[in-house]
C-alpha cells in the first residue's frame, strides 16, 4: 500500500486570516507552540504561510520602520509550496529533502486548504512503513525507494 498525503496529512489547524494583526498572529505561534500556520481566505482558499520566519521580519521592521504595516498579509510567505491530497509519501519526502519547507501545505484542485504535512508526519509515517515491512519480511526490513523522482519531477505545486 503506498501512502499518499491524504493518509498522514494533519487536518486540525491553527488557521490565520491574512488580515489578522501581525502581533497576534506571532502570539498565536507561541502559544500553540507551532513554527508556522496557513494563511487562508474566507472561503478557505490557501494564500500562504506565516511562520516563525516571518516573525523575525516583524520584530525587525518594529525595530526599524515602527511596523509600518499591521496585517499578516503583509509579512506572509506566498512562495510556500503546496502539493495534492494524492502526493505519495516518498516524494514528499524527497520535496522535504531539497527544500527548506518544515511544512507542506495540502491544496485541492481549487486551491482551498485541505491539510497540512510537517517533516514530522512525514517521519512518522516512513517509520511505521518500516516497521511494518520489518514484520511482513523479517529477512529484509530495506524500504526501496525507487518511487522518488527527478528534482525536475517534484510534485510540489
Amino acid at each position: 500500500m503506498t501512502l499518499e498525503a491524504r493518509d498522514i496529512m494533519v487536518t486540525r489547524l491553527v488557521k490565520l486570516s491574512p488580515h489578522v494583526d501581525v502581533l497576534d498572529a506571532v502570539r498565536v505561534l507561541l502559544k500553540n507552540r507551532i513554527s508556522g500556520a496557513p494563511v487562508v481566505d474566507a472561503q478557505g482558499k490557501y494564500l500562504g504561510v506565516f511562520s516563525e520566519k516571518c516573525a523575525m521580519h516583524v520584530i525587525l521592521d518594529a525595530a526599524y520602520d515602527s511596523l509600518p504595516t499591521n496585517s499578516v498579509g503583509a509579512f506572509m510567505d506566498t512562495q510556500a509550496r503546496t502539493i495534492r491530497p494524492d502526493t505519495d509519501l516518498l516524494s514528499i519526502a524527497q520535496v522535504f529533502l531539497l527544500t527548506n519547507f518544515r511544512r507542506l501545505a495540502v491544496v485541492d484542485e481549487d486551491g482551498t486548504l485541505l491539510g497540512q504535512i510537517s517533516r514530522r508526519d512525514v517521519m512518522a509515517a516512513g517509520l511505521k512503513m518500516l516497521d511494518d515491512d520489518a514484520e511482513e519480511k523479517p529477512e529484509s526490513s530495506m524500504l526501496y525507494f525507487s518511487a522518488l523522482h527527478d528534482r525536475s519531477e517534484s510534485p510540489m505545486v
